[in-house]
C-alpha cells in the first residue's frame, strides 16, 4: 500500500507532466493569432498571377515554438503545409533567443529572459537552458533537419549555389520550399566575435543587430539607452559582412540605425517593420530610414501586426506597403509578417492570395507585385548571398 506522502506526490509529477504537455501550446494558441473575419472574393486575375509568384517572407518565429514544421497545425500562423497551401515560396526563419519580461515597446532592461521558461516548458536540450548560443545552435538544427529529408521537399538556403538550385527545382517541383536561417538580435553572439564563424557554419545568412533590450552591438529601439554602434558592434558587422551575411536593423535605435548606415558598403535590410507614415508608433521606419535603406540596395519588408499597420485587416498592410513604395521606391519593398512572433495577424500564410489580390486592387501592376511578393527579396539574395 502506498503512503499518503507517495500518492501526493505523483498526482504532483503526474499534473506536472499535464502542465508541461499542454502549456507551451496554450501560450502559442494565446500569443499568434489570426484576427481577420471574412475576406473578400479573390479575382480570377488575383489566383492567376499569384500561381506565377515566388512568394518570399523575411521574418518568421516558427522555431521558437513546439511545433512540427512539416506537419499542417490549427493554431499559429506556419507551417510547410499551410506555405504550400498559401503560395509562399521562401522563407526567413529567424532564432529568437531571449525576451525580457513584458515586451515593452518603449523600455526594457535586460535582466529577465522569458525564452528560459519557454525552453523548459518544451523540454529543450538542458544546454539550451542557459546559454544563448546553445539556444542558436539547437533551433538552426531543426530547420537543417527539415532539409535533410528528401521526402519534405524543402531545402535551407546558405548560398547563391543553393539558391540557383532551389529556383532550378521549383520550376520541376511546384512544392519545393525553401528557407533562410536568420537571428534576432546579436545578444546570442554573448560578446564573442568567434561565435559569429559558429553561426554561419550553421547556416545563419541575416543577423538582427538587436531584439528588445540593448545588447554588446548597440542600442534597441525599445532599450534602455538606444545608443549606437559599439566598438565591439563594428567588428561584429566587419566580420559578418565579410562572411556574406545581411545585416538587418530591425528594432534598431536611431542612432545604432545611422551608424550602421554611414559605415556598411553592403545591401542592409529591415526584416519586418512598419512606417510612420501611416502608423507612427515606436520603431516604425522614417522616410529617411526608407530612403537610406534603399540607398544601400537593401530591402524593407513590412509587417501586418496591429503596431505595425495601425490597422487589423489587410487593406492596412496594403497601405503600409503602398506608402513605402511612394517614399523608397518599389524595388525596395518586400514582405515582414512576423508570423508566430507573439502577433495577432489578419491572415496567417495560407491567407497570401488575399494580400496579392489586395494589391491589384490597390493598382499596382502584376509586375510590381511581383517584386513586392518577393521578386525584390529573391534578387538581392542573387547578388549579397555568399557564392559557395
Amino acid at each position: 500500500m502506498i503512503s499518503k506522502k507517495q500518492y501526493i506526490l505523483a498526482i504532483t509529477i503526474i499534473v506536472l507532466v499535464g502542465v508541461v504537455a499542454v502549456l507551451p501550446r496554450y501560450v502559442e494558441q494565446r500569443h499568434n493569432r489570426v484576427t481577420a473575419g471574412p475576406l473578400p472574393e479573390i479575382t480570377a486575375a488575383a489566383k492567376r498571377l499569384h500561381k506565377s509568384l515566388l512568394v518570399a517572407d523575411l521574418h518568421a518565429d516558427s522555431l521558437l515554438w513546439d511545433r512540427d514544421l512539416a506537419s499542417s497545425s490549427t493554431y499559429g500562423h506556419l507551417d510547410l503545409p499551410r506555405m504550400r497551401r498559401g503560395g509562399a515560396a521562401l522563407q526567413v526563419f529567424s532564432i529568437v533567443s531571449k525576451t525580457p519580461h513584458g515586451l515593452n515597446l518603449h523600455e526594457n532592461a535586460d535582466d529577465s529572459d522569458d525564452i528560459t521558461w519557454l525552453a523548459m516548458a518544451q523540454r529543450w536540450p538542458l544546454k539550451t537552458w542557459f546559454s544563448l548560443h546553445e539556444r542558436v545552435y539547437y533551433m538552426s538544427s531543426r530547420l537543417t533537419a527539415l532539409a535533410a529529408d528528401p521526402d519534405k521537399q524543402f531545402m535551407l538556403i546558405r548560398n547563391q549555389g543553393d539558391l540557383a538550385e532551389f529556383l532550378s527545382r521549383r520550376q520541376q517541383q511546384p512544392e519545393m520550399l525553401a528557407g533562410l536561417l536568420s537571428i534576432e538580435g546579436a545578444h546570442a553572439l554573448e560578446g564573442s566575435l568567434d561565435l559569429i564563424d559558429a553561426f554561419y557554419a550553421r547556416g545563419i545568412r541575416l543577423v538582427g543587430l538587436t531584439h528588445f533590450f540593448d545588447n554588446e552591438v548597440g542600442g534597441s529601439a525599445h532599450g534602455e539607452r538606444k545608443g549606437g554602434l559599439t566598438p565591439f558592434g563594428k567588428q561584429a558587422i566587419a566580420r559578418m559582412q565579410s562572411l556574406g551575411m545581411l545585416i538587418d536593423l530591425a528594432h534598431s535605435s536611431e542612432k545604432l540605425f545611422a551608424d550602421v548606415v554611414s559605415i556598411s558598403r553592403y545591401p542592409l535590410i529591415v526584416s519586418h517593420t512598419g512606417v510612420a507614415g501611416t502608423c507612427n508608433k515606436s520603431r516604425n521606419l522614417s522616410d529617411t530610414q526608407l530612403r537610406q535603406i534603399a540607398a544601400t540596395g537593401g530591402v524593407i519588408g513590412i509587417g501586418y501586426w496591429p503596431s505595425a499597420t495601425c490597422g487589423s485587416d489587410v487593406e492596412s498592410i496594403v497601405r503600409a506597403i503602398d506608402y513605402a513604395v511612394k517614399v523608397a521606391g518599389i524595388d525596395a519593398v518586400s514582405l515582414g509578417s512576423d508570423f508566430d512572433g507573439s502577433v495577432s495577424t489578419p491572415i496567417d500564410v495560407t491567407g497570401l492570395p488575399y494580400l496579392t489580390d489586395a494589391l491589384l486592387r490597390h493598382g499596382f501592376s502584376e509586375v510590381e507585385v511581383s517584386k513586392i511578393m518577393g521578386g525584390n527579396f529573391f534578387r538581392l539574395l542573387g547578388t549579397a548571398l555568399p557564392a559557395a
